[in-house]
Order: structure tokens, then C-alpha cells, then sequence
């Protein structure tokens, strides 16, 4: 039997919990419909990110976030552990307390229109990176207001979050 590689194990655990994720929105969709299943995915995604913010802080030995620096790093842990190689995004501070993410290619995005409702879709992704802000009691102001898919609207799927803190700048972008 091949052994695998950290990446190759953290990859297959990515993607089974995205197959997971894939799953659990198909049967809501088929026992409940689109419109509690939306419901219900954007509040869990939501959840996930407030549970996760606790964890993440306690596993970084964080105590609280105060600055534009102290949140790049730890968003950049974050996305080493939870950004697999089909996840197809990228992210950067490089405005003063301005964290902007963009979706280049989107598995939610590709899944839903498998299953034939992104007509009807309201994204999640976000719910979970709002999640995360707010676990840490952070203040911030985000733009766009979005609910719908941006993808399927003919539109780039960004997001800007502006947050309230002393420091001036900080150059890094990651793709």
C-alpha cells in the first residue's frame, strides 16, 4: 500500500468533507427545497466559522486580534489548513485594514448548477469567513451586500471586508 504524503492526506480530507458538504445540500434540497435549504446552509456555514474562529485561536494561541498584521496571520494559517488545490481563490491585504477575497473558479458554484438550482442559489462561503470575523469580535464592514451567486449573475465573485484598526498598511497577496 502507498503511503501518502501530509499534502495527500490533507487534500483527501478537504475534498471528503466538500463531498460531504455536497451531500448534506443535495437531500436538504430534495426533502425541504431550495429556499429552507439555503436557509439552513448559509446559518450552519455561519456556525462553522464562529466554532472555528475559537478553535483556530486556541490552536495559534491567539488571545485576540488588534491589528491588520495580527489578522493576516492569522488568516494565512487558516487558509493553510482549510484550502485545498481545487479551491480556486485569492486573497490579499494589500489596502490598509482591507482584507479583499476573490473566487476565481468556484466548486460551490460548479456544484450547485450540477444539481440544477443556482437560479435559486444563496452563496455560504461567506457566511463562514463573516463567522470567523465575528468569533474573533471583530468590527468590520463588508461590500458587496450579496446573497445571491455572483458567478451565475455574469459578475466576479469578490468580496471586500474593511475592519477598524490603528495600523496603517499591509503588503501581501496571495493566490
Amino acid at each position: 500500500m502507498k503511503s501518502l504524503s501530509d499534502k495527500e492526506i490533507k487534500e483527501l480530507i478537504i475534498k471528503c468533507w466538500m463531498t460531504h458538504d455536497g451531500m448534506w445540500f443535495l437531500h436538504c434540497l430534495r426533502k425541504t427545497g431550495i429556499k429552507m435549504t439555503n436557509k439552513i446552509n448559509k446559518a450552519a456555514s455561519h456556525g462553522l466559522g464562529l466554532i472555528e474562529a475559537k478553535r483556530f485561536k486556541k490552536l495559534f494561541g491567539i488571545e485576540n486580534i488588534n491589528t491588520n498584521n495580527e489578522l493576516k496571520h492569522f488568516i494565512d494559517k487558516i487558509f493553510e489548513i482549510v484550502k485545498a488545490d481545487f479551491m480556486k481563490f485569492s486573497y490579499d491585504f494589500s489596502k490598509p485594514n482591507v482584507f479583499h477575497f476573490e473566487m476565481h473558479q468556484c466548486f460551490a458554484h460548479d456544484g450547485i448548477t450540477r444539481i440544477g438550482v443556482i437560479d435559486q442559489y444563496h452563496c455560504g462561503i461567506y457566511d463562514r469567513i463573516d463567522g470567523w470575523f465575528e468569533g474573533l469580535g471583530l468590527k468590520f464592514k463588508v461590500s458587496p451586500q450579496i446573497k445571491e451567486c455572483l458567478k451565475h449573475k455574469g459578475q466576479n465573485c469578490v468580496r471586500k471586508y474593511t475592519f477598524d484598526f490603528p495600523e496603517l498598511t499591509v503588503e501581501h497577496k496571495v493566490s
